[in-house]
Formats: C-alpha cells, structure tokens, sequence
C-alpha cells in the first residue's frame, strides 16, 4: 500500500509500505479520509511523542475490510470512527484513573502507524461505527472528543464569561462545546477575519480580530468587552506571547485553560505574584482519554457542526500541499482522501 512515512529531520515521502495483517481483536481498514492537524508538523520535526519512522495522521475515518480472529461486533463494509488513543490499563498512571498519562501511551499517528495510508490496522475496541454519518463530518470526531476533554479540564460555572483564542478547526469547535457547557458568552479572538465570520456562524458572541504582531488594539477591545476580565480563557493557538496576554485578561479568581500545543522548549513570562494575588488557576488539556464516543454522538446530533471547516482535500501524493496549508490563514481544515491518488 502507499503511506506518507515521516523519517525524523524533516524528512518525509510517499513510500509503499507492507499492508498489515488483522490479528485477534484488530480490524484492517480502508482509509476513506484522514484529517490534519498541526501536531503533524510538530511530529515531523521530531516534536511531541514522534517515533520514527512513522506514517502520521490521527484523525481518521474508515471503512472496514477484514476482520480478525474474534471479531464479531463490526462487519466488513461498516464505515467507523478511529479512538487513536491506546493505553495499556496497567501502569500507575492507568490504575490511578488518569489513562491519558499511560506510561505506555500508544498514539496512532503519532508514534504508530496511522492514516495517512491506504489502510491502517486499529484494535476493534477503538473503532465506533458513525452509521450514515457523512465522513466528512466523521473526520472530526478525534479534534471534537480532544476539544470535549479540555471541555471537561475547564469546568466552567453556568453563566460563565469565556474568551477563546484561535479560531482554527479547534477554536471553531471548542465555541460550540464551550457554550453548551455553560458559557453565557463566548468571545473569539483571531487574525483571520474569514475565520472569526465562521466562528460567529457557529455560536460565537462576540469576535475580535488580533494582530498577533501588535496586539494592543484587541486587548483594549477585549477589556471593553470584559472590564474585569473574563471567567474563563482559552489559550488555542500555541502562541506563547498570547498565553501571556490571556493571563492578563482573565477575572479575579478565574481560569487560563492551555489548550495550544507550544514547542517543547518554548517560554513564557508569568509572574507567580499575579497568579498568587489574583487567585488564578492555569491547566492544561493534552489530548484526550476515553471521550471519542461523547465526540460522535456531538457530532451526529449536529449539535457540533462543522459546516464550512473542511477547505482542502488532498491524495497522498499532494501531501506537501497539506503542509503548507497548516501556515496558510485561508485555509482551516485540509483532509488527506488516499482514494483521490491515481498511480502509475
């Protein structure tokens, strides 16, 4: 089969690789589409769990086409949402109740084998049947059940006051869930004013566009809009330099959720004294842990919609076009269709 290979040092190509084999309780599917998400850059610039070599791509959508050993609640032909994220249910971290920390973590796309492929293996225990869901939509059940856990880590108060920044797929996502959480306004700041538009079709209260290089303007704007701050905000860009400003703009006693995912090395400069003084709360929302099925059902519900976010489809063979569109600010969700490729 084809399979995009990340080799470590930025490298990276379409190879033919071995198509796996079911074994007892694994399921071979045919991708039928595969999202990408800016953790894949980082993957393959060596950042985040990356091992090597590695064929990324973690949120995926496929249809089922062998079965293995034991396998009886799936049917081949069946079209399934992938839990990419497996945990070993013995260590510490899962005996404990916190699987997400898993010493034996195993992420697939991000150091196992995944769906920028033609076909990826996946334990049938990890895969949730979407039924007539469009794919299209399907695709963004792992970024929904991702964003439903930081959801989850900020535990906002009925009536609560948030302000959001970032407004890519995520952010779009996150607005939804942060107002049936019990958000009584959501505030969405971002550069991109095609993107705030869409944030406001999809729930948002209020936009604000920021120049990340000089963001004084929307700071001011955005303390008009909240004079003493917000309960809640939600830093989803990875933007060190916006951690710092969502800090200084959230209420007394309030909470900064880190949801962005910075490099590894980078800093920031927070003073304890005003976390200390103003009673602050910063978390932080790694991924997510058992929350795919919560996701789907968002999603086939249509209380989340995704209406507009898919802005590329791309083969295999174009995936360099998918890596630049993570930097382009027209662009908000690429998906790679491995169906789409034609090879000689």
């Amino acid at each position: 089969m084809k399979a995009i290979v990340f080799r470590g040092d930025a490298k990276w190509g379409v190879e033919d690789v071995s198509t796996p084999t079911p074994g007892p309780g694994e399921v071979l599917l045919r991708t039928i589409m595969t999202g990408v998400c800016g953790t894949d850059e980082h993957l393959l610039h060596g950042g985040f769990i990356a091992k090597f070599p590695l064929i990324p791509g973690h949120e995926i959508v496929g249809e089922v086409v062998e079965l293995g050993e034991g396998v009886t609640e799936l049917s081949v032909g069946m079209n399934v949402a992938v839990d990419n994220a497996i945990y070993c249910g013995e260590c510490g971290a899962c005996r404990g109740g916190t699987p997400l920390f898993c010493s034996n973590f195993t992420s697939l796309g991000c150091n196992a084998p995944g769906g920028f492929a033609e076909h990826v293996l996946v334990r049938a225990s990890k895969l949730y049947p979407i039924g007539s869901l469009d794919p299209a939509i399907a695709v963004f059940t792992e970024p929904t059940a991702c964003a439903l856990h930081g959801v989850d880590m900020l535990a906002l108060k009925p009536a609560s006051d948030v302000l959001l920044f970032g407004a890519g797929p995520t952010g779009l996502l996150l607005a939804q869930l942060l107002k049936m959480a019990g958000a009584a306004r959501v505030t969405v700041a971002a550069p991109t004013v095609m993107k705030l538009e869409l944030a406001a079709r999809h729930g948002a209260n209020e936009t604000v566009q920021i120049d990340r290089a000089h963001p004084e303007d929307a700071v001011t704007r955005l303390k008009e809009i909240a004079p003493e701050g917000f309960d809640a905000v939600i830093e989803a860009t990875g933007s060190t330099a916006i951690f710092e400003i969502a800090v200084s703009l959230t209420r007394i006693g309030g909470t900064v959720l880190v949801y962005g995912l910075a490099g590894e090395n980078a800093l920031a400069a927070v003073k304890p004294y005003e976390i200390f003084i103003r009673e602050l709360t910063i978390k932080g929302s790694f991924a997510q842990a058992n929350c795919i099925g919560r996701a789907l059902f968002a999603l086939q519900t249509g209380v989340v919609s995704t209406d507009g976010m898919i802005t590329s489809q791309i083969g295999l063979n174009s995936f360099a076009d998918a890596l630049v569109n993570l930097k382009d600010s027209s662009q908000i969700k690429t998906v790679v269709v491995p169906a789409t490729n034609q090879w000689l």
